[in-house]
């Protein structure tokens, strides 16, 4: 199996994606950057700007706010897109726990994107709507 057939395959069992027919997720892959980090290495940088949509495909990642870890991110999670969409500097460090593969799609691709794919966006609508329970929760 190729590299693309494998990233489709991946994405196809991802919630965030899961209303996309094999043409679109193949499509999406040609869109997307694939980017792979190395352990402890920080993706995401809080306080500083941040231009990139990123979909974990393999490994995991820590969301750290103020040198404290608050969650794990894994497969199938996304992070970067309020950075994106409000065009503000992350509020949380995203750390490499190992070896962690995303897709990755520039801030100024984003809008487009999801107005393009209305099902996606409603699934990542639900995404941040569990991230705003989380932090409430965090909070309390």
């Amino acid at each position: 199996m190729d590299v693309r057939a494998e990233v489709v395959d991946i994405l196809a069992g991802f919630s965030l994606f899961a209303d996309l027919t094999t043409p679109e997720l193949e499509n999406l892959v040609d869109t997307f950057d694939e980017q792979v980090f190395s352990e402890g290495e920080r993706v995401v940088r809080q306080g500083l700007s941040s231009a990139s949509f990123y979909v974990i495909l393999d490994g995991a990642a820590t969301i750290r706010v103020d040198g404290k870890d608050r969650a794990t991110l894994r497969p199938g999670d996304f992070f970067g897109e309020i950075s994106c969409l409000l065009g503000e500097a992350p509020v949380a460090d995203i750390v490499a726990q190992k070896q962690l593969r995303c897709l990755v799609l520039p801030g100024e691709s984003l809008e487009r994107f999801l107005v393009g794919h209305p099902r996606v966006l409603f699934r990542l609508l639900q995404g941040e709507a569990r991230k705003v329970r989380t932090t409430t929760r965090w909070l309390t």
